[in-house]
């Protein structure tokens, strides 16, 4: 599957680096700086961990870990916030974040719903998958793994939209990455599936080892973004041009191949709110979100096809019975 959240991060990140080169952001003021030194000197203990006075905190806030030195930014992030705009300047950002109205404790609520409608789009799907399609057709195995590698990386979706935490960075991004790299190996195995089991098990091996030591390097020392950006465009793109590739080679014999090419032009027209990013709307909805919100239907588009997919392999492997075997293309 072409994935459409790794490549979007990958636009996100080109976005956030021109802004920290380029711009002044919000947390780089002096008034935010002013506002956040007097309200930790004011609120919070040595460490900043707690608040002076017991009972100040929301204890929703206090059970998604947002110690006191937290509270001060987001508060002072508000005033910044509210002092940019009575000046006519532009929506300042906040570590390279924009402003949100925090929800229930969650810094980014409309990401993480969209997220979870992710996940639950790739679970109701894998249920149809498992209903729709035999247990002994070929690709049945590789494509439930491939749902159990969306669904992963759609839970640390979710808990890193809550929080941001570099433990929860670091798995949002790797596991996002595992998704880029698992479309481009379901790809790879789709056009050598009738290989031998030396050659896809030796590409298997390949990638997992890669991925692993991706995983490795950026959990070791400062995470590093030019290397984890690199990785998914090289990725990603390869990924992409590889599945259209197919659809156009397909798109006589396997009617049904529109579904993925369709999927791969939505994808890449979605990516167009990374782009063209905005404040968020009602303090709530970026862009970021909305895309987000985007991806959800295109998987059921690109799970229809798998469907077929797996049928028409396991029709042409079979036949009308287990002796009609067939050429399998």
């Amino acid at each position: 599957m072409i994935n459409l959240r790794q490549v979007a991060l990958v636009v996100a990140l080109l976005v956030f680096l021109f802004h920290q080169i380029c711009a002044s952001g919000g947390d780089q003021s002096q008034f935010f700086q002013n506002c956040l030194k007097s309200c930790v000197i004011g609120n919070c203990s040595k460490s900043g961990l707690t608040f002076r006075l017991a009972g100040t905190q929301n204890p929703i806030n206090k059970l998604l870990l947002w110690t006191c030195y937290d509270e001060c930014g987001y508060d002072c992030m508000w005033r910044t916030t509210g002092a940019f705009l009575k000046r006519n300047w532009t929506t300042p950002q906040f570590y390279g974040k924009w402003p949100f109205v925090r929800l229930a404790g969650l810094q980014e609520p409309a990401s993480v719903v969209f997220s979870m409608t992710n996940f639950g789009t790739h679970y109701h799907m894998l249920k149809r998958f498992r209903r729709e399609v035999r247990p002994d057709s070929p690709m049945y195995t590789l494509w439930q793994v491939f749902s159990y590698i969306c669904l992963n990386a759609w839970i640390w979706s979710t808990v890193f939209h809550a929080r941001d935490f570099p433990i929860t960075e670091l798995f949002d991004y790797t596991f996002a990455y595992s998704m880029v790299l698992a479309s481009l190996y379901c790809m790879v195995m789709r056009m050598i599936h009738r290989q031998s089991k030396y050659l896809k098990g030796l590409f298997s091996l390949a990638c997992i080892v890669f991925f692993v030591n991706h995983f490795s390097y950026l959990s070791v020392g400062r995470f590093d973004y030019a290397y984890n950006m690199k990785a998914n465009i090289v990725t990603g793109m390869t990924g992409a041009a590889g599945w259209i590739f197919w659809c156009l080679l397909q798109r006589r014999k396997r009617r049904y191949v529109w579904k993925c090419f369709l999927f791969v032009v939505l994808a890449t027209s979605s990516l167009l709110l990374e782009i063209n990013d905005f404040p968020p709307i009602l303090w709530t909805f970026d862009a970021h979100s909305i895309w987000h919100l985007v991806t959800a239907p295109l998987t059921v588009l690109f799970y229809s096809f798998i469907i077929d997919d797996c049928r028409s392999l396991r029709q042409e492997l079979y036949g009308d019975g287990p002796e009609d075997m067939r050429k399998l293309l």
